[in-house]
């Protein structure tokens, strides 16, 4: 098989959901902003790209990736949507790794894009013998049962895997707490500023914001705030998931660039990371958040490895009893695990998340000298997507 490789990663800053800075931003004006951005910083002739695979979730139709391209001057360049919720970016950087190992293409993009503050509402008619309409609607993942509604996931994914993994709230506060404290460090110490493209976002008024910050941590958070939170379920006996245990809605974009090695050194480009391996799984809809569990051994299987020979984690925080459960399943170090913040500090803009996982990932490992990297994640429905990556 050819080799993939990594040669250029961006991403925006995460914005808050509904209240902001991206709040009125549409998730096109995200795509069409970081894809010449990834091609630039890639140095990949935009003529030699084959394809674009983007991530998007919630949005009922359409085709972003084939959107940016024809708005972006890539006409040339078809564009795929994929759809795996939580884990779409890494299934789209999965994808685009597997077509260059199989030789048909040899430079393409990946990555995910996601607005929730701009998700459309679809209006689902309610059965029955009159024209009534429910707003709000979004289609079903999976088959909903009482133990995992589609719509809760701080029971179908949150609470499900404290009890599987038995997590403990002051556990999942503690770890929360932590997040929230390793993002600050690293915006602190300038950690995010290679990866983050600056936008220029036009305000109601006129206005010009300059947004290159995640603004989605908070510096005040400590376990003793944490602790002070009312669960979501009071109702469900010793029930434990709060806001703060949880990633947030957000909104953002983020892609990398990938070609096989052969062109990579071919075209003198710069290659930040080679993709050894990629895996999907599936799980029962209760079990989902222990498919951001299971999906680890799998991809690790796939690239040859044990977890001791893996440098850094990214675990998406969707819940603080995800990453934990992960760590107590394989033994690893939390001071490797999401060094530098994740879903409940950083946030969770679903489709973008992978992508960002990764590009955070290839920065860090630069930075500490080389490594084997690996981002895992569940996702709605039942699964889980993992992709290792080596700088």
């Amino acid at each position: 098989m050819s080799t993939p490789v990594i040669v250029g990663a961006v991403r925006t800053a995460i914005g808050r959901s509904f209240k902001g800075t991206l709040v009125n931003t549409p998730p096109e004006t995200l795509i069409t902003a970081v894809l010449p951005e990834v091609v630039r910083r890639s140095g990949i002739d935009p003529a030699d790209i084959d394809d674009l695979i983007f991530a998007e979730s919630h949005y009922g139709g359409g085709d972003l990736a084939r959107y940016a391209a024809t708005a972006t001057g890539l006409e040339h360049v078809p564009g795929q949507s994929v759809n795996r919720h939580c884990a779409g970016s890494l299934t789209a950087i999965g994808n685009a790794a597997a077509q260059i190992g199989s030789g048909m293409e040899r430079a393409l993009i990946a990555g995910g894009v996601q607005s929730l503050s701009m998700t459309p509402l679809v209006n689902w008619r309610i059965p029955g013998p009159e024209l009534k309409f429910e707003e709000r609607w979004m289609p079903p993942t999976h088959v909903e049962t009482p133990d995992a509604p589609a719509k809760d996931m701080s029971i179908t994914v949150g609470w499900n895997t404290a009890q599987a993994a038995g997590i403990s709230r002051q556990e999942m506060d503690a770890w929360a707490a932590r997040s929230h404290q390793r993002a600050v460090a690293a915006q602190d110490g300038g950690k995010f500023d290679e990866e983050i493209l600056p936008l220029k976002i036009t305000q109601f008024d006129g206005s010009i914001t300059e947004f290159a910050v995640d603004e989605h941590p908070r510096r005040d958070t400590t376990v003793e705030k944490l602790a002070g939170l009312k669960v979501l379920h009071p109702e469900i006996e010793g029930f434990s998931i709060t806001a703060g245990n949880a990633s947030g809605t957000n909104d953002a974009c983020a892609a990398v660039a990938l070609t096989e090695r052969d062109y990579a050194e071919g075209a003198n480009l710069d290659v930040l990371a080679t993709v050894k391996a990629w895996a999907s799984i599936g799980v029962a809809p209760r079990d989902t958040g222990l498919g951001g569990v299971r999906v680890i051994g799998k991809v690790l299987e796939r690239a040859g490895l044990s977890a001791s020979d893996v440098t850094l984690w990214e675990i998406n925080e969707a819940f603080a009893s995800v990453p934990i459960a992960a760590c107590k399943e394989y033994g690893l170090d939390e001071e490797r695990v999401n060094f530098s913040g994740s879903g409940c500090s950083l946030g969770h803009p679903i489709a973008a998340s992978g992508a960002r996982m990764v590009t955070t990932l290839v920065y860090e490992l630069r930075r500490r000298g080389g490594g084997i990297g690996v981002a895992a994640m569940c996702a709605g429905g039942g699964q889980g997507g993992a992709v290792v990556v080596e700088v």
